[in-house]
């Protein structure tokens, strides 16, 4: 791979390419005032650790991974107590209160992309990669560091918590089991409303 080997033009090329699915990665999780700058920040590491980049199976997992440590350093940074910052335990709502910044025209998605931030950061992460990016267990395994098992389990317990915020979230019955009962399809219309707008 040229880029890999420090080729500019290529490493545009990566940029280009790559850049939706990056911003993507921080729309719903990093606050606004931020989003561009983890974007960079994500982008420098990569040129600065591309070496690293010959022992991962995927340049999209390899950019997905230093996504996430970029936004597991940026809210460590700013949590009240660093050294007890566990993203297994604290949601995006908690560490950056606020609605969240997905433009969302249909309730559900609007309770969907809501029930993400209220799940802890890694579980929410977890949904996000496989709903938005198409990532597999053990794609997400890898850009996590966990064992295939724990990625499986992961996900599992993942729409476990996404659906009780679900039910939390709405206003009757009829909308929260719609939304619950077809996950897969709201998640995929709401990643398609993220898409810019020709």
């Amino acid at each position: 791979m040229a880029w890999g080997s420090g080729d500019e033009r290529s490493g545009a090329v990566l940029f280009r390419r790559y850049y939706p699915a990056v911003e993507r990665f921080f729309r719903n999780k990093a606050p606004p005032a931020v989003q561009d700058e983890l974007i960079q920040s994500t982008f420098l590491a990569c040129v600065e650790g591309r070496d690293r980049l010959r022992d991962r199976a995927s340049l999209r997992s390899y950019l997905f991974s230093v996504a996430y440590k970029q936004l597991c350093s940026h809210f460590r940074r700013r949590h009240r107590q660093p050294e007890r910052f566990d993203t297994g335990q604290v949601s995006v709502e908690q560490l950056a209160p606020g609605p969240s910044t997905l433009i969302a025209q249909r309730q559900e998605h609007r309770q969907l992309a809501e029930a993400l931030r209220q799940i802890p950061l890694d579980y929410q992460v977890v949904l996000e990669l496989h709903y938005w990016e198409g990532q597999t267990a053990a794609q997400i395994g890898e850009i996590l560091d966990l064992p295939l098992g724990t990625a499986k389990t992961r996900l599992r317990r993942a729409r476990q918590l996404v659906d009780e915020r679900l039910r939390a979230l709405a206003d009757s019955p009829a909308p929260r089991s719609d939304i619950t009962a077809n996950l897969d399809g709201w998640a995929r219309e709401l990643r398609e409303a993220m898409e810019p707008k020709a």
